[in-house]
């Protein structure tokens, strides 16, 4: 029996989804592809177009219409992935090397987290997303295969006096702690 790896979701299971895999012999990560194409707004659309200055009283304020809003938010970007570990284990998402410096893309968080009971869930089958936003001036279209971060298997210890927690994962993208 296998104890880590990657299985293609249902509903991409006829879509050509390549699982992750490492770049070289010694890379710790496994590249993930863009299961679609998807554009990602650029964050300075809201702000070069939604500029409007308003003189009352002598005071100038700033103000974005709230259509602009969607701008100023991350992007879930599907890879058709989910990803099977033992219980003392998650898997480390992080952006790769070149996203900021050639696209333009971050992971507002940093890095992200896959728990080992994030895999088959009810609500998304433990489909795995890279969160990520568009700093750079234009819209920037991810296309389906392309490499949008790496996910890293690890291992974590737990406190001396941890106690057992009986609550099951119920949900999908970030349900844990609810």
């Amino acid at each position: 029996m296998q104890k880590r790896g990657f299985e293609v979701v249902t509903t991409y299971q006829e879509m050509g989804i390549n699982l992750p895999k490492r770049a070289t012999d010694r890379s710790a990560g496994y590249d993930f592809e863009a299961a679609q194409d998807i554009t990602l707004p650029s964050i300075w659309k809201a702000a070069f177009s939604a500029f409007q200055l308003k003189n009352f009283e002598g005071k100038e304020t700033i103000s974005f219409p709230s259509e602009n809003k969607e701008y100023l938010k991350s992007s879930l970007v599907p890879t058709g992935i989910k990803a099977f570990m033992p219980k003392n284990e998650y898997l480390l998402l992080a952006n790769r090397s070149s996203n900021p410096m050639k696209n333009q893309l971050a992971l507002p968080n940093g890095v992200g987290i896959i728990d080992a009971d994030y895999y088959a869930n009810e609500k998304n089958e433990g489909e795995i997303f890279f969160q990520l936003i568009n700093y750079g001036l234009e819209d920037y279209t991810i296309k389906k295969g392309e490499r949008i971060g790496q996910g890293i298997f690890m291992t974590y210890a737990l406190a001396d006096r941890d106690e057992p927690v009986s609550a099951e994962r119920v949900g999908g993208f970030g349900s844990s702690g609810k």
